[in-house]
């Protein structure tokens, strides 16, 4: 199917894009949370403790974090770091991409409740929610192959 309008092709090649910088970001969180021995190890417990200090005890953070984050600490460590991968693999390769950026969306807003918000969370929200409902990519047929999305891009 030809695009007649190039804003369409500008949209899909920036979604592309977004979601390159979408999984190069997840891998180098996966990559830093193995190297750092985030599955096995009280390191994670040590940053909800430390910021847990910094907030105010009685927000919905300081609860999240007192009473599901650090007693379940080592599964979230878990949870988190497969997820990552899961989702770094899914975004670049182009395999599964609306579910692994929804398995995102679930890690990020938890990030978010744990009082880990910042400037920087919006965009990847966004981006997350753009990329689970990019409905075009189910249209499409299921060749992964880089010829087949240069021919897309091209179109």
């Amino acid at each position: 199917m030809r695009r007649s309008i190039p804003w369409q092709r500008i949209g899909r090649i920036t979604l592309l894009i977004l979601r390159y910088v979408f999984g190069a970001t997840f891998a180098y969180g996966a990559y830093h949370k193995l190297t750092r021995r985030w599955m096995t190890s009280t390191v994670l417990r040590e940053h909800f403790e430390q910021r847990l200090s910094e907030i105010d005890p009685h927000s919905f953070s300081a609860a999240y974090l007192r009473f599901f984050a650090i007693p379940f600490y080592r599964p979230i460590a878990w949870v988190l770091t497969i997820g990552q991968i899961i989702v770094a693999f899914s975004m670049l390769t182009g395999i599964g991409v609306r579910q692994s950026a929804a398995l995102a969306l679930f890690l990020l807003v938890n990030i978010s409740a744990g009082s880990y918000f910042n400037a920087s969370m919006p965009p990847y929200l966004i981006t997350a929610v753009l990329l689970m409902l990019d409905l075009e990519r189910g249209q499409e047929r299921e060749d992964k192959s880089v010829s087949s999305i240069r021919e897309r891009l091209l179109e």
